[in-house]
């Protein structure tokens, strides 16, 4: 029915002229969450600036690595062995990325993954833009109990058949997209972009091989360096995170020590969310993202003289998920 009705909509009212003209939906599985980890199977549906599908691809991906999490993706060594490397899928996949902006459900993990995938091959992802459905579908006021892709997929009325199947993650993601962007055209929203930054320096000193662990054979873990510098937070800073509450747009964010998601796509999520993300603590900071914080870093001692409130990652994670618009001037 909406999407009928937004249909209906566009055509009397017209397209807007600053919206893109395709887009690439995309969803990958991975081996983990980690600077270190591997896409093993890789999905895009093409679209046309309106939503309509054009095509779609998929590929198994050898990783190189233990598969990970089997029993979330069900991919084990087995299916994986005969795959194509990344290096010889790398130019099909640019050919469907090429142009368009990438759309995902939490595209900064997506694009990330992605992104490294092409710094190892020494390729850089024809991508600019990245769109974040879960972004969208609060920018459109969307009554959602939380933001998971079936939740989202629930909402349209769209039948998601194998979770965690890149093919099928793919196109209930497509399917639910195509009436949040026609949504958008006709309420004249303006589409949460993100730019998206390729990596300069990939060093991969050695990938842990199945049954690998960090720091045996001479594996030193992987590091990289992106070409980033983040834009100002657009919203005043409310003040300090008050436990039980949520996170409100504007809040400055620091993070300390060790993280088992990569700190900068932490940095990423919060920043998409609209919060500040913070270098320093200072008296001003709202909220400190440590797993110790019990440890002696600066960061950690200076939240304790300020009495800046603390949560570990774990928490900050559910946090992200419903953080409360800035309040308007």
């Amino acid at each position: 029915m909406l999407e009928d009705l937004t249909t209906a909509a566009s055509s009397a009212t017209g397209w807007p002229a600053a919206y893109p003209k395709g887009y690439a939906v995309v969803d990958v599985e991975t081996t983990g969450l980690a600077r270190h980890d591997r896409i093993i199977s890789a999905a895009v549906y093409r679209l046309d600036a309106r939503g309509e599908v054009e095509d779609h691809w998929y590929t198994l991906v050898n990783p190189e690595r233990d598969p990970g999490p089997v029993w979330i993706h069900g991919l084990t060594n087995d299916v994986l062995e005969g795959a194509p490397l990344f290096t010889d899928i790398a130019e099909e996949f640019s050919t469907r990325l090429d142009g368009r902006v990438l759309v995902a459900h939490n595209a900064v993990f997506d694009w990330q993954m992605i992104a490294r995938e092409y710094a190892r091959a020494e390729r850089e992802a024809p991508v600019r833009q990245r769109l974040c459905t879960i972004a969208l579908s609060k920018e459109l006021g969307l009554p959602l109990p939380n933001h998971k892709l079936e939740t989202l997929a629930a909402h349209f009325g769209v039948v998601q058949q194998r979770a965690h199947h890149a093919l099928d993650d793919a196109r209930v993601l497509a399917e639910a997209f195509r009436p949040s962007l026609r949504a958008a055209a006709t309420g004249g929203v303006r589409l949460p972009l993100h730019e998206c930054r390729p990596l300069t320096e990939w060093s991969d000193l050695a990938t842990p091989r199945i049954g690998q662990q960090a720091g045996a054979g001479g594996y030193r873990p992987t590091s990289w360096r992106p070409a980033r510098k983040r834009p100002a937070c657009p919203y005043p800073n409310p003040g300090r995170y008050e436990d039980s509450k949520p996170l409100k747009q504007g809040m400055r964010i620091a993070f300390s020590g060790d993280t088992s998601i990569e700190r900068d796509l932490l940095e990423d999520r919060a920043t998409e969310a609209g919060l500040h993300v913070a270098t320093s603590i200072s008296r001003l900071t709202s909220l400190l993202v440590t797993n110790d914080p019990d440890s002696g870093t600066s960061k950690v001692v200076k939240a304790r003289q300020f009495g800046t409130p603390v949560v570990d990652e774990a928490a900050f994670g559910q946090l992200l998920r419903d953080v409360e618009p800035a309040t308007e001037p």
